[in-house]
């Protein structure tokens, strides 16, 4: 059992985390300031530490720079707020694994977590070349994530273009808006190939600052920068005759597109500080919910990385265009939520049924799981009611779906000023309420021109 030591001066949302790690297998302790976590530190021995960057009287990045000389293997993830990734990207020149930026879902955390345990577990055994895949290894968010067959053509037509391309080794682009399953998607292209035996491996562009892509890419040798303490393998290592999967992947910068457009090319690889290189097989799947034609006509991004990486296109459907499965979904995610949070509901209520009927769903697949699981959280009968919902799923207007002169676009613009009002303007928090991406939410206020 791995040993996990939390440090965050939020006690209940530290304690929340501590359950829910502890329910996953793992062994837990908690820390709410720097000096007590340093006291446990030196008196245990931990696989893996969680800590805020942002700590009462003491410096995050120092607490890492503390924690690595006394054990310069320790695998750190670090959390941060919107404002703190360049705090966090020195972490990470420090020797940080990774850092997550709050606020964070549980399987979030968990990913990553497996993730940094795995890798010290590569780097134990040499880094030997078996990338079969394993448990703990890196692989999608949650393995129980699948494709809803569903009623409506949309999905159909989705099920077929996945069932036709998954044997081949064709690139595949995932484009749809935010919140549409593109990860689900891409991970079901990966079961139904010939490459299933091999690691899934899902990297989100937009989380990787573009100071340190080129060693998450393709890994680093021990001394090659401050922090690299040890030899690391990177996505395209541990994808090796697997599926490597880059989300958001419009984010990369133009230097970072043309390094990956060489590996794609060449199918080799060289780890930074290395002159060794290193023959890597992999599939790529890539997703955005960007226009990249639009992009390359702009110069940001790479016409020839546009062609290499669009074989074959998959649209992933709004949610709105498979109204008919809208309930199949729903007790699908009810399902997992009871898994997750130990809960037995039964259901849903008939006035919660008309409810999400009416509703817009304008975050999608995403936004329809996360009210279900908040729902079960608070449900304490045997159904779901109207009361565990968030005010903004049961008091909007009517839509109706099969009414022609609806406007899609318009009621998008309308939520969105409504987020940014309700928010005096915050972009990041609008961003927070609409369930986005503050880049998403940069890119529909361009795409709408709204003069804000």
């Amino acid at each position: 059992m791995s040993k996990i030591l939390i440090i965050e001066d939020d006690a209940a949302f530290c304690q929340m985390l501590q359950k829910f790690l502890t329910r996953n297998g793992y062994d837990v302790e908690v820390s709410f300031t720097a000096q007590d976590a340093k006291i446990k530190f030196a008196k245990s021995a931990f696989d893996l530490v969680l800590t805020d960057l942002r700590l009462p009287n003491y410096d995050g990045v120092q607490l890492l720079t503390d924690f690595k000389e006394i054990n310069a293997k320790i695998q750190v993830i670090v959390m941060t707020g919107y404002a703190e990734v360049g705090s966090a990207v020195d972490a990470m020149k420090k020797g940080a694994y990774d850092y997550i930026s709050k606020p964070f879902t549980p399987e979030e955390i968990l990913m990553q977590i497996k993730s940094a345990l795995n890798e010290e577990a590569v780097s134990k055994s040499n880094s030997k070349t078996d990338h079969t895949k394993k448990s703990g290894s890196v692989e999608s968010s949650d393995s129980e994530d699948q494709v809803i067959s569903g009623l409506s053509e949309a999905s159909r037509k989705l099920n077929e273009y996945i069932k036709l391309v998954a044997p081949t080794n064709m690139s595949v682009l995932i484009t749809g808006e935010s919140g549409t399953g593109k990860e689900v998607t891409a991970k079901a292209i990966h079961d139904q190939s010939k490459r299933n035996k091999f690691n899934f491996v899902a990297v989100d562009c937009g989380a990787i600052p573009k100071e340190i892509a080129t060693s998450e890419f393709f890994g680093h040798i021990k001394g090659s920068f401050t922090g690299a303490i040890e030899d690391k393998i990177g996505h395209f290592e541990a994808a090796h005759q697997g599926t490597l999967f880059l989300d958001e992947i419009g984010n990369l910068s133009y230097e970072n597109q043309i390094q990956l457009l060489r590996a794609l090319q060449e199918r080799k690889i060289k780890r930074v500080g290395s002159t060794k290189e290193i023959t890597v097989d992999v599939r790529i799947i890539t997703a955005t919910n960007e226009d990249l034609t639009e992009a390359v006509e702009q110069g940001t991004f790479r016409e020839d990385l546009f062609h290499r990486i669009n074989e074959f296109s998959i649209e992933t459907p709004a949610l709105v265009d498979r109204y008919e499965d809208l309930m199949q979904f729903a007790d699908y995610f009810l399902q997992k939520a009871n898994r997750s949070l130990e809960k037995d509901i039964q259901g849903f209520s008939e006035e919660v049924i008309a409810i999400f009927g009416k509703y817009h769903w304008p975050g999608n697949l995403r936004e329809l799981q996360n009210v279900i699981k908040r729902a079960v959280l608070l449900t304490t009968g045997d159904f779901v009611e109207k009361e565990t919902l968030p005010k903004e799923v049961h008091k909007t207007k009517e839509i109706d779906f099969s009414d022609e002169k609806f406007s899609k676009a318009d009621y998008e613009k309308d939520q969105i000023v409504r987020a940014l009002k309700q928010s005096n303007f915050n972009k990041s928090k609008a961003a927070k309420l609409l369930q986005i991406t503050r880049k998403t939410l940069y890119n529909k206020i361009n795409h709408y021109n709204l003069d804000l």
